[in-house]
């Protein structure tokens, strides 16, 4: 499942560094699916959506740091944990009971937005 930020977010902005997909933005910044990845143009997404990867999507959170759960794989490929949770100090990036996926699902995700 993807991490969530909750609204006990202070704003410190120690999670968006970590993050190995860039799935991380401050609240009411744009998002794409291009950032930190190696999307480019029109792709159908693992989900079956499709999007333009360099288009600017609508910020989840106008108010805290937010994931896009699209993007967010709890690092797995990367690292044993989720490297948001292993940081925040105020322990606000929690598992989302709304996007449950598998460990597969997740990681052909992360092979899916990293081409190595």
């Amino acid at each position: 499942m993807a991490i969530i930020i909750t609204d006990e977010c202070i704003n410190c902005g120690a999670c968006e560094p970590e993050c190995p997909n860039t799935a991380i933005y401050e609240g009411a910044d744009d998002w794409r699916y291009a950032d930190g990845t190696d999307l480019e143009g029109n792709v159908v997404l693992p989900n079956g959506r499709k999007a333009n990867a360099n288009e600017a999507q609508e910020p989840i959170s106008d108010e805290i740091y937010y994931i896009v759960p699209d993007k967010c794989t709890e690092c797995k490929g990367f690292h044993e944990e989720p490297q948001c949770a292993a940081v925040c100090p105020v322990d606000c990036c929690v598992p989302d009971e709304d996007n449950v996926e598998t460990e597969e699902e997740l990681l052909a995700k992360q092979r899916f937005m990293h081409n190595d």
